[in-house]
């Protein structure tokens, strides 16, 4: 509740004997000296609306990487990390992997914190950077300066990172259980997994 500042109080100050008026005028009565007004009551304070949080602070994985705090590759906690899971269907599960990375960069994640793991087709980045070759591919993501999309059959060759996202957007359960096995190895604090819930706690035998 805003503290609403009370009302200041006013003293007047005494007032002193008149002097004396010259001789045949007839002095006035004097006035009673007043005393200190009592203070005004505080006004009840009123709530006001609450103010809403300010808008995160983006970061665009366009712009230029920011100076990694630490290693690229965060060891795992020793319970693991912790695991998420987005409903998305085979068709939405990449969308929703690139909405969770949209809100990982809005959180304050640096780009190179985020690894994506595809089990079905492979991200658009993905398939135009091994256009130029795996060595300036995996140069990238030696280099961890922004979020790096791989498929999970080469899965195994990505370092660890402390945010690991998978998109289960097709291939056989086989290649999702391969996936999922290196995603939680790699994930140094966050697991994120896109895709049919049913699918993923049948392959994982369990749910997520």
């Amino acid at each position: 509740m805003p503290l609403i500042p009370e009302e200041p109080q006013i003293h007047e100050s005494a007032q002193g004997p008149r002097a004396t008026p010259p001789s045949g005028r007839t002095a006035p009565t004097p006035r009673p000296v007043p005393g200190p007004r009592p203070a005004a009551p505080s006004r009840p304070g009123r709530p006001g609306p609450p103010r809403p949080a300010p808008p995160a602070q983006r970061t665009s994985r366009d712009a230029a990487p920011a100076a990694k705090p630490g290693p690229s590759a965060a060891p795992a906690a020793a319970d693991g990390p912790q695991i998420q899971l987005i409903p998305a269907s085979v068709e939405g599960a990449l969308d929703a992997a690139e909405e969770a990375v949209d809100l990982l960069l809005d959180s304050g994640r640096a780009p190179g914190d985020v690894l994506v793991i595809t089990t079905g087709e492979q991200h658009p980045w993905a398939t135009h950077e091994l256009s130029f070759g795996e060595a300036s591919y995996w140069a990238q993501h030696d280099a961890g300066d922004d979020v790096f999309y791989t498929d999970a059959q080469v899965a195994d060759r990505a370092k660890a990172r402390p945010v690991v996202v998978v998109a289960v957007n097709g291939g056989p359960e086989s290649v999702t259980a391969t996936a999922l096995k290196a995603a939680h190895s790699r994930a140094g604090a966050l697991l994120i997994v896109c895709g049919d819930p049913q699918r993923i706690n049948s392959v994982l035998g369990a749910g997520v």
